[in-house]
């Protein structure tokens, strides 16, 4: 199958700091991808690189390619904002517009983009928070701000705001880690739909929910993609011993 993203020898600077270090991968499209390693190792530098996050960081540069659609999103004519709705993001913790509505956080980006019809707008709106599994929990209560839902349905709420761009890709940096056991487990049933309609690139420190959730897996350590594959066979029988180091819980 033809690759939906493709990094080729991909480097990361902050100022002298050689953050991420060649790093080239393909990723499939209607996949999960685990990126796993040690706290420092490269991995949300190496995520945040792929819907262009660093031009917003100061003395951060990045060299190679990122292919999207076989398009390098760095060429120089290529617009930013236009690369990340099509590349979303998730955060760490939950981020909802503090003073917007439910609704109004979930088509938010629709509305940047130009979108201004009412029935439009409502019917994506219902479309995403379906996909985020929050519809039932919230269409009475579209029009209350979306910080007076708890934390995982505020989380759920900021993945159906990235979802009603309808993006190629969804970027998740530790979605959960923010979250109790419970709103753990629904985001990461929810991974499961979600591959139906678009592909994942989720970073975690969680060795079990990588082993749940992902098809592939990317073990980095100190800048280095050191190994990736079929999370089963990372997981069950790793090519490089300082892969199954860390999966074994020798260090990180």
């Amino acid at each position: 199958m033809q690759s939906i993203l493709s990094c080729k020898n991909v480097d990361i600077h902050y100022g002298a700091n050689h953050a991420v270090k060649n790093v080239s991968m393909d990723v499939v499209p209607g996949t999960v991808n685990a990126l796993i390693g040690p706290s420092g190792c490269g991995k949300t530098t190496f995520l945040r690189a792929l819907n262009r996050m660093h031009d917003l960081t100061p003395g951060a540069r990045v060299t190679g390619e990122i292919l999207l659609d076989g398009e390098n999103i760095y060429r120089p004519d290529v617009d930013a904002v236009a690369i990340r709705r099509r590349v979303g993001m998730v955060f760490q913790k939950p981020n909802p517009f503090p003073t917007m509505s439910v609704m109004d956080n979930v088509v938010s980006g629709l509305r940047l983009a130009g979108m201004k019809n009412k029935d439009q707008l409502m019917e994506a709106c219902e479309r995403a928070l379906r996909q985020a599994a929050l519809w039932d929990e919230v269409k009475d209560r579209l029009k209350l701000p979306g910080s007076s839902l708890s934390g995982g349905q505020q989380q759920r709420l900021c993945i159906a705001r990235a979802l009603a761009v309808q993006p190629e890709i969804l970027l998740m940096d530790e979605p959960t880690s923010a979250l109790d056991p419970q709103s753990t487990a629904r985001i990461e049933d929810l991974m499961a739909d979600l591959k139906k309609v678009t592909t994942i690139i989720i970073v975690t420190h969680n060795m079990q929910q990588a082993g749940r959730v992902s098809d592939t897996t990317s073990f980095f350590l100190n800048g280095d993609m050191v190994e990736r594959g079929p999370t089963s066979d990372i997981f069950v029988s790793p090519r490089d011993e300082r892969t199954e180091a860390y999966i074994r819980g020798r260090f990180g």
